[in-house]
């Protein structure tokens, strides 16, 4: 190939640099002072005035910088929001909650996760905390003390977990559990499992010894066993284990496990739920699609998301405000759950 046949590469765009709060104030015949209030404080203008700025700051693609608004207010407006696992779906509307908060307040959220690693967990914890005003922990799995040092340093609020002296958000699980249990009784079963989820998951200890004292309060036997992992694989695993307790029905400690459980069940010909009643944890996206559809106790997660940031914006503003952290739960009865005495002696 001669030199002449040899293509120079395209040409980089020029790009235009971005348009400054003077352009805006320029453009719409009024001060940058004014111009600020318009896009930071809205209300303290004239309704025309401040949809004129708005909208000349819409046509010349003016963006307020977190970091500049920053400088004389100590604020970014920018709030983070870290979870264990993003591939989790119980987390998608606790996110879609949290949003809907923080974008009506005109803040943004962040979004992190920690891959169920509480080292990376911390890590990243400490790194948002230099650039955002606030951070939202879902299902944390780090230690008491190394959240409470979090919270030392900006405001700091936890989901699906509780900490002495840390605002927190969670879904009680009572009403669910004694709903589902009530059910269970009723169609004859005796003997129950918990299929566990992570050891390091304050969720799973409460759900365990919740289930457990209502279990035993209700004339039922109960066993914990063990997962290993919160996810469709983990429950899976487990059926070999379930199935040597000589259980009626099982509970999860979340719906991935249990549709793990029940897919692997179905996968050996069992009999769903006859030969084995199955209620999950969460009622996520999807719990009701298998057959049998998932019964399972429902957590008001996008509740959770809208609380926590809520909850957040009033510790940022320096706000007392009386605050409930626990969120009922609910029992949804699908077709996994068998009635012994309609179906079978056992």
């Amino acid at each position: 190939m001669s030199e002449s046949e040899v293509s120079s590469p395209p040409r980089a765009h020029t790009r235009r640099p971005p348009a400054t709060i003077y352009d805006v104030a320029k453009a719409s015949g009024v001060s940058p002072s004014t111009v600020s209030r318009a896009l930071n404080k809205p209300g303290r203008l004239k309704e025309a005035t401040e949809r004129r700025i708005r909208d000349v700051a819409d046509e010349l693609g003016y963006r307020i910088n977190p970091m500049a608004r920053a400088l004389p207010t100590g604020k970014t407006g920018t709030l983070a929001l870290l979870v264990s696992d993003i591939t989790n779906p119980v987390y998608f509307d606790v996110v879609r909650g949290a949003e809907r908060v923080a974008t009506a307040a005109g803040q943004t959220l962040v979004f992190a996760e920690s891959q169920e690693s509480p080292e990376l967990e911390l890590a990243t914890a400490r790194r948002l905390q230099t650039s955002v005003d606030g951070l939202f922990l879902v299902a944390s799995r780090l230690s008491d003390e190394e959240i409470i040092d979090l919270a030392s340093v900006k405001p700091l609020i936890v989901a699906n977990r509780q900490v002495e002296g840390v605002s927190a958000v969670i879904p009680d699980p009572r009403p669910g559990i004694a709903g589902a249990l009530d059910q269970l009784r009723e169609f004859g079963h005796r003997r129950i499992a918990y299929l566990a989820g992570p050891d390091a998951s304050w969720m799973n200890d409460v759900r365990w010894r919740t289930l457990f004292h209502f279990a035993v309060d209700a004339g039922m036997s109960i066993v914990e066993i063990p997962s290993t992992a919160p996810t469709r694989a983990g429950g899976a695993d487990a059926l070999p284990r379930v199935l040597a307790a000589d259980v009626t029905a099982v509970f999860a400690y979340n719906d991935l496990i249990a549709l793990g459980l029940l897919r692997a069940a179905r996968d050996r010909a069992l009999d769903i739920p006859r030969e084995l009643s199955i209620v999950g944890f969460d009622d996520i996206f999807g719990a009701d699609l298998p057959t049998p559809a998932l019964s399972t106790i429902k957590s008001p997660l996008r509740e959770v998301g809208e609380a926590a940031i809520h909850r957040l914006q009033v510790e940022i503003a320096g706000i007392e405000e009386k605050h409930e952290p626990r969120l009922p739960t609910t029992y949804i009865s699908r077709e996994s759950v068998a009635d012994l005495g309609r179906d079978r002696t056992r």
